[in-house]
């Protein structure tokens, strides 16, 4: 395989991360808004994020749906896989860097990215 055929391999690999990401994200969102409509009859959330960290966040809303789903936790984790998907972008770059290409220098820059989004995602 050419560096070429690699390279758009890649940017496919990255847009279906993406594309599987955002859709995933407004069906989560949307079923959340439709099951709030027809529960209470009108699409009107009015509620406070539990906490700042992406991570306190969908720890605390997985909790939710698996104690009992509602409308509003279906909302939040699609928002939680919206925040996510830029995440798992930069995870598909590294494993390619590292184990398709061998390039290691990339690696280690987009390794740096990484270690920088888990650091901003846990605290």
């Amino acid at each position: 395989m050419t560096p070429r055929e690699r390279t758009v391999e890649m940017e496919v690999l990255i847009g279906w991360a993406l594309l599987a990401g955002v859709a995933s994200s407004v069906s989560l969102i949307a079923a959340g808004l439709l099951w709030h409509w027809v529960a209470h009859g009108d699409v009107t959330l009015d509620y406070a994020i539990a906490s700042t960290s992406v991570y306190d966040f969908l720890v605390t809303d997985v909790a939710q749906v698996l104690a009992r789903a509602r409308p509003r936790t279906l909302i939040n984790l699609g928002l939680g896989v919206l925040m996510l998907t830029p995440y798992v972008r930069v995870l598909a770059s590294l494993v390619y860097f590292a184990v398709v290409e061998r390039d290691w220098k990339y690696t280690a820059f987009t390794g740096f990215v990484f270690a920088t989004l888990t650091y901003a995602l846990l605290s």
